[in-house]
């Protein structure tokens, strides 16, 4: 698994986890907003650390890269508000609903073709040109990954050194 599958692979275990939370009593959806926290706050910092800055080397992506920011901004706050909240509390379960459809909205956005047609997502797009990480970011990546997250300990930086094994722009873009 690359680095960039692993991402996907993160947003498809939160979407998991929000999706067991909708169905459960108070006390599960605490214990499941625990996990949750968890596996945003490790994404997240990869993302900014790692990811983000890599990206923002691509000019065109840039905006889309400070928009990424400001929504991390906006789910960390609710993350916050949330850790403070005891599972009865009325805020609780409403609060959970945004926090998902924040979450649910900025992984669309990073994985996504915009409706224009044009590939603009951060995690994808075709084979001409690779996301370079710096060898060192690779190292933080990796150390990051095994330390915070048990399933992400697998992760496979790239077939070389320096460049993580998949595209963000069109050819000819």
């Amino acid at each position: 698994m690359n680095a960039l599958e692993l991402l996907k692979t993160d947003h498809q275990k939160v979407k998991e986890l929000f999706k067991k939370a909708e169905g459960a009593n108070a006390e599960r959806q605490k214990q499941l907003f625990e996990q949750i926290k968890k596996e945003l706050e490790t994404h997240t910092h990869i993302e900014e650390m790692i990811f983000y800055p890599a990206v923002r080397q691509t000019e065109e992506l840039e905006k889309m890269v400070l928009e990424s920011l400001e929504e991390h901004k906006q789910v960390k706050t609710l993350l916050r508000e949330m850790e403070n909240l005891t599972s009865d509390s009325e805020k609780f379960e409403p609060k959970l609903k945004v926090l998902m459809e924040n979450v649910e909205h900025h992984a669309e956005e990073e994985e996504d073709v915009t409706d224009t047609g044009r590939h603009e997502s951060l995690f994808s797009g075709s084979s001409g040109a690779g996301l370079v990480i710096p060898e060192t970011d690779q190292q933080i990546a990796a150390k990051a990954v095994s330390n915070k997250h048990p399933t992400l300990g697998r992760i496979d930086l790239a077939p070389t050194p320096s460049v993580i094994s998949a595209s963000l722009i069109p050819a000819g873009s």
